[in-house]
């Protein structure tokens, strides 16, 4: 089997099991440009006074970019938004320190400065990052991120006991899935949700690519379970009707 075709099935076979509304996204960090793939080519708009600037607003909207086709980013791409290049290996913390947008964070109160060592971040600086559809990777990704709700998360939790269920910021659950090797939830973060538009009932989900193939027979079976429970609760409860 190809590679492509190899995670082409598992994106498939993923999204069945916890049957999906969005397709799996690939992440890949590298040192080279994979054959074919091109760089993501959006406008930079004017650097803020602190020089802050990049294709999107933060590195968490390429998330949303990636379910339609596959593209190379570079750290400059990901400058906008200083908290997604510390988790991402762009920068470290005392070149974040001082800019504006973590002043702005700081200062609302929404994290301390006590909280940001603590923050999984990866640890070698990448050339690159690839992002794009599960299903149409050129190479194997380092993590695979899903969008998941209530319900998703409830056969993951069943399907992987001791699950990982991490809040702010959002983006470092891809750290946490490269760097630790451990599938992590983020409930998410106000700043990712407002940058990405991110449904109130939706979560993301980063898993190492390497444990995927593995985790999904788990996530088959506990999806299979539950549909048979769901089926005799539905069964049982047609006795309430016009009660």
């Amino acid at each position: 089997m190809s590679l492509r075709a190899r995670w082409s099935d598992a994106s498939a076979a993923l999204t069945a099991a916890l049957d999906l509304r969005t397709p799996p996204i690939a992440i890949t960090f590298s040192a080279s440009v994979p054959a074919g793939i091109v760089p993501f080519d959006a406008p930079m708009p004017a650097p803020t006074p602190d020089g802050r600037t990049g294709r999107v607003p933060a590195g968490c909207v390429f998330w949303t970019k990636a379910v339609d086709r596959t593209f190379t980013t570079v750290a400059a791409d990901h400058g906008n938004c200083s908290v997604g290049s510390l988790t991402h290996g762009f920068a470290t913390l005392d070149e974040v320190s001082g800019r504006a947008d973590v002043a702005a964070l700081l200062e609302s109160g929404w994290v301390t400065m006590d909280m940001i060592p603590g923050i999984p971040v990866v640890a070698e600086r990448p050339d690159f990052v690839v992002y794009g559809p599960l299903a149409e990777t050129p190479v194997d990704p380092d993590v695979v991120l899903i969008r998941i709700n209530g319900k998703q998360l409830m056969v993951l939790a069943d399907a992987l006991p001791g699950l990982r269920i991490e809040g702010k910021p959002q983006c470092h659950i891809v750290a946490v899935a490269k760097q630790q090797g451990e599938v992590a939830v983020s409930v998410g973060c106000m700043l990712s949700r407002t940058r990405t538009a991110m449904p109130s009932a939706e979560m993301t989900c980063a898993i190492p690519a390497s444990h995927l193939e593995a985790l999904i027979g788990r996530i088959q079976a506990t999806a299979t379970t539950d549909a048979i429970v769901a089926s005799y609760a539905a069964e049982d409860a047609r006795r309430f009707v016009g009660g």
